[in-house]
C-alpha cells in the first residue's frame, strides 16, 4: 500500500510540474491558429523549402507540426498534394522536430540546455531533409493518402477559440496524468520489488554504447515506449532520486530526440502512404550514431581536462 501511495504522489507531482508547461503553451498556440501569427511564420519559412527539395506549401505541415504536434503535421500534409518523396521528407523531418514548445519546455525541466534542445531537434531535421533530397532520387509520383482525420468546425469568435483552446489544454494534461500517473506507481513497485535491477541489466548493453550510467536505463527505456514529454516525467524522477548525472540526462536526452515514442511515431504516418521501415532505421540509427559520437567527444574533452589539471 505504502508503495502504491509513493507512486501515486510522484505521478501527481509529475503531472503538475509537466502541466505547468504543457497548459498554457497548448492555448496559447491552439488560439494563434485562429490569428495572422501562424500564416505570417508559414510565410517566412517557405522560401526555404527549396533547400530540402520541397515546395513552399509544405511550410504548412513543418510549422504546424513544430508549433502543434505530429498529428497537425501529417494533416497538413494530407491537405497538400504532394510526391512521396515530399511527403516522406516531411515525415523524416518532422519526426525529428515536432511538439517543439512543449518539448523544449520539459527537456529544459530536466536540466538540459536550450542551445543543445534546438541544435539537436532543428539540425537534424534540417540535416535529414537536405541529405534525402540529395541522395534519393525517386519517389516522384504523387502520393496516394490513405485516410484523412475529420476536419475540426472552426469556432465562432474569441470566446469559442478561447474554449477550444481551454479544452486542448486540459485534454493535454488529462492525458498526461492518465499516462504518468500510472507509469509513476508501476516504476515505484519496480523498485520497492527489486525489478529495476534487472531492467538496468537487460539494457546494459545499450546504456554502454550510449556511454551512460545504468541507472538511465529506465529513463531511456519510458522515452522509448512513451515519448519525450512523457519520458521526462521519469526522468525528472531519476535526475533527482536515482542519481542520473546531467550529463548522462543530456545524453539520453539527444538520443530521444531522434528515436522516442518509436512505435506511436512510426505508426501514424502509415496513411501518408509512404514506406515507414526505412523511417524507423533512419530515426534509430541517427540516435545511434549521434549519440555514441557525442559521448565519445564530452569523454574526450573530460579526459583532456583531467590532463591539464595533473599537470
Amino acid at each position: 500500500m505504502q508503495t502504491l501511495k509513493k507512486g501515486f504522489i510522484a505521478g501527481l507531482k509529475t503531472t503538475w510540474s509537466l502541466g505547468k508547461i504543457i497548459f498554457p503553451i497548448t492555448l496559447l498556440v491552439t488560439m494563434l491558429q485562429f490569428t495572422p501569427v501562424l500564416p505570417f511564420i508559414i510565410d517566412l519559412v517557405a522560401p526555404l523549402m527549396g533547400l530540402f527539395g520541397l515546395s513552399g506549401d509544405a511550410a504548412i505541415p513543418l510549422v504546424l507540426g513544430n508549433a502543434l504536434n505530429l498529428y497537425a503535421g501529417i494533416a497538413g500534409i494530407l491537405s497538400l498534394e504532394l510526391t512521396v518523396k515530399e511527403v516522406f521528407i516531411l515525415a523524416v523531418m518532422l519526426s525529428f522536430s515536432h511538439n517543439i514548445f512543449i518539448e523544449t519546455g520539459v527537456a529544459l525541466k530536466v536540466g538540459v540546455k536550450l542551445w543543445v534542445v534546438l541544435t539537436v531537434r532543428f539540425g537534424l531535421a534540417a540535416l535529414s531533409g537536405i541529405v534525402i533530397n540529395l541522395f534519393w532520387k525517386g519517389g516522384g509520383e504523387t502520393a496516394q493518402y490513405g485516410f484523412a482525420p475529420p476536419a475540426a468546425a472552426t469556432p465562432e469568435g474569441w470566446g469559442g477559440i478561447f474554449l477550444l483552446g481551454l479544452e486542448k489544454a486540459s485534454f493535454g494534461v488529462l492525458q498526461l496524468a492518465l499516462i504518468v500517473i500510472p507509469l509513476m506507481i508501476m516504476i515505484q513497485v519496480l523498485k520497492d520489488k527489486h525489478y529495476l535491477q534487472r531492467i538496468s541489466e537487460a539494457m546494459g548493453p545499450l546504456t554502454r554504447l550510449l556511454g551512460v550510467q545504468k541507472n538511465a536505463s529506465v529513463t531511456l527505456a519510458s522515452g522509448l515506449v512513451f515519448g519525450l514529454a512523457m519520458g521526462a516525467g521519469v526522468m525528472i524522477q531519476a535526475v533527482q532520486e536515482d542519481g542520473v548525472s546531467r550529463k548522462d540526462a543530456t545524453l539520453v536526452f539527444i538520443f530521444l530526440v531522434a528515436c522516442h515514442a518509436i512505435v506511436e511515431d512510426t505508426l501514424i504516418f502509415i496513411p501518408l502512404g509512404i514506406p515507414i521501415w526505412p523511417l524507423l532505421a533512419i530515426r534509430v540509427a541517427t540516435a545511434l550514431i549521434l549519440t555514441i559520437f557525442i559521448s565519445y567527444l564530452w569523454r574526450r574533452a573530460e579526459q583532456n581536462q583531467k590532463g591539464a589539471v595533473s599537470t
